[in-house]
């Protein structure tokens, strides 16, 4: 069987950090309810951003939100269709 592994990375204001992470937790919680997951997880680093702050925190929050909720609908078309040809 042939299984594909599909990377997410985000980068947030570190304020904001634990609120996008429950968000994607929750979205992964609910994927899971409707798709086989296998293994995964979600970890967190530290980074440095040398550049003006143009966007609010929140806006980084909401647009943050909306690339993970495009990408888990992307993975969960690509696990539908896998689990299509297994079946």
């Amino acid at each position: 069987m042939v299984y594909r592994k599909i990377n997410v990375e985000l980068i947030v204001f570190a304020d904001d950090a634990e609120a996008v992470v429950g968000e994607l937790n929750a979205s992964l919680d609910r994927l899971e309810e409707r798709h086989t997951i296998f293994g995964g997880g979600i970890e967190t680093v530290a980074v440095e951003h040398r550049g003006a702050r143009t966007r609010s925190a929140l806006m980084h929050t909401v647009a943050a939100g909306e690339t993970a909720a495009a990408a888990v609908r992307t993975a969960s078309q690509s696990v539908a269709g896998a689990l299509r040809k297994v079946i």
